[in-house]
């Protein structure tokens, strides 16, 4: 039977993690809990261990992913399940989400749905244009791409460690590189509670990371579909202003203009070629178990 590991990275999260934790523990005392206190100044840790979850303490906030990353290390189990420490994912769903998993996934996502399961409405039309996005790109359908609350394959998990960002987007990079190696991935819906206390997320900070999870999906699992539009609408304006540029002047002649248009559209053709090549190397040594 395998053995199952909950990680929960927790920041200031003292308000919460105590009713968390040992519902967990009252649930499934026989699976492994680690508590990831990332540099709280609030006494987090010290409320998880008397709770009676395995405390972990970074000195200082290294941000939920490096927090993520060193429960993965730490942990013993065969299957790994992250949850967050403020209240929003409900113990209980733990045992759906390794029943989803036993069907033989290698990584189960518990997925939101609705605009009542995200923080705001900003957020929730973000996450949906994310889930879309990446629908396109792995031709499947992601019903949640940033989603914290998953159940994973350890020994799996452990190989993409170093592509994991020390930020928020770890659940993006994650899941986009199991679809990339080949591994399968489910999705199971859940409800999310309110979260308690403060968010941890300032969009005016963050807007500009979240945007940038976009093209960070692209260079995960294959560059050359988002690189190759590009190219076609740059030379195809070059072309244009070409055709445009002779209909005015009735003198067929490249201007400079399109000259650089159409260059450019092969220069970024180029560039998605070469992130092309520069991806599959990432994966060459990640191979698809058949046990």
């Amino acid at each position: 039977m395998l053995s199952v590991s909950i990680v929960i990275p927790a920041r200031n999260e003292a308000s919460t993690i105590a009713v968390v934790t040992k519902q967990l523990i009252s649930l499934r005392p026989d699976f492994e809990l680690i508590v990831i206190d990332d540099g709280s100044t609030d006494g987090t840790g010290e409320v998880a261990a008397d709770a009676g979850a395995t405390v972990i303490t970074q000195p200082y906030s290294k941000g939920n992913g490096a927090a993520i990353k060193r429960g993965a290390r730490a942990a013993t189990g065969d299957i790994l399940v992250f949850m967050d420490a403020d209240g929003q994912h409900a113990p209980a769903d733990v045992e759906r989400l390794l029943f989803k998993f036993d069907e033989g996934f290698d990584l189960v996502v518990g997925a939101r749905s609705g605009l009542g399961s995200q923080a705001s409405v900003a957020r929730w039309g973000a996450n949906s244009f994310y889930n879309r996005f990446a629908s396109w790109m792995v031709g499947q359908p992601i019903d949640d791409l940033t989603s914290g609350f998953r159940a994973v394959d350890r020994r799996k998990f452990l190989s993409f460690l170093y592509l994991l960002p020390n930020g928020f987007s770890y659940p993006t990079t994650s899941t986009m590189a199991f679809y990339r190696a080949g591994y399968s991935v489910g999705f199971l819906p859940i409800k999310v509670a309110k979260r308690q206390g403060k968010g941890h997320i300032n969009l005016l900070r963050d807007g500009l990371r979240f945007l940038l999870i976009i093209f960070k999906v692209g260079t995960l699992y294959s560059p050359l579909k988002v690189y190759f539009p590009f190219s076609v609408l740059t030379a195809g304006l070059g072309g244009v202003n070409y055709v445009a540029t002779a209909m005015v002047s009735d003198s067929w002649r490249f201007t400079n203009m399109t000259a650089l248009l159409i260059s450019s559209g092969v220069i970024i053709f180029l560039l998605g070629l070469l992130s092309e090549q520069l991806t599959n190397l990432q994966y060459k040594d990640v191979s698809v178990d058949e046990d």
